[in-house]
């Protein structure tokens, strides 16, 4: 007789504790990055200029068949992700390098939500240059340029290795961009 009445609570409960509510997926997730302490070490004085870049990244000569001499990419194997600097002596060309800096940053502007224009200027070391931060999901959310307006040019612009995905790549590129503001920051031209 026990065994009745439990076997029909048991069965009353199970009847009833099932709704026909339709099931909540679980959120996606994103991936966690662990980072690393920021340390950072000078670039190697045989290239027309100097700056700092971090420990945790690696150079590698720009691969690209045109490229020239003094192009390299700093490499964040951890974040899947490069800096692209290339390099260009200024030849009465100075207006020309920056409009071109300028269309390479906006050619995003169409899945850019905004773009932050963010003036860098150092005038001890002779460096005047632009900070793109292009908001959204964009190839490239971080672009800039320097140059002493007389001789030397460099521009530079991050691309990660992955879908652009601004909510799971945010905290990355924040992560980054302290790197690229010492880079700014440290950047000075070699005398040679």
């Amino acid at each position: 007789m026990n065994n009745i009445i439990i076997f029909l609570i048991s069965a009353f409960l199970f009847l009833t504790s099932c709704k026909n509510e339709k099931p909540i997926p679980k959120p996606y997730g994103y991936k966690r990055f662990s980072f690393e302490k920021k340390e950072y070490q000078t670039l190697d004085k045989k290239k027309p200029y100097i700056f700092d870049y971090p420990t945790y990244t690696c150079l590698e000569k720009d691969k690209a068949k045109d490229t020239k001499d003094y192009w390299i990419n700093i490499v964040f194997p951890k974040l899947n992700g490069k800096i692209h600097i290339s390099y260009l002596p200024v030849k009465n060309n100075l207006i020309k390098l920056t409009e071109d800096a300028y269309k390479l940053a906006y050619q995003h502007s169409q899945f850019a939500d905004a773009i932050e224009e963010k003036q860098f200027t150092n005038e001890a070391k002779n460096v005047y240059g632009l900070i793109y931060l292009l908001k959204g999901n964009t190839a490239s959310p971080i672009q800039f340029y320097a140059t002493d307006s007389i001789k030397n040019f460099i521009r530079g612009s991050l691309y990660f290795d992955t879908y652009p995905n601004k909510d799971s790549l945010n905290p990355v590129i924040s992560y980054v961009y302290t790197d690229i503001v010492r880079l700014m920051e440290s950047l000075e031209w070699n005398k040679k």
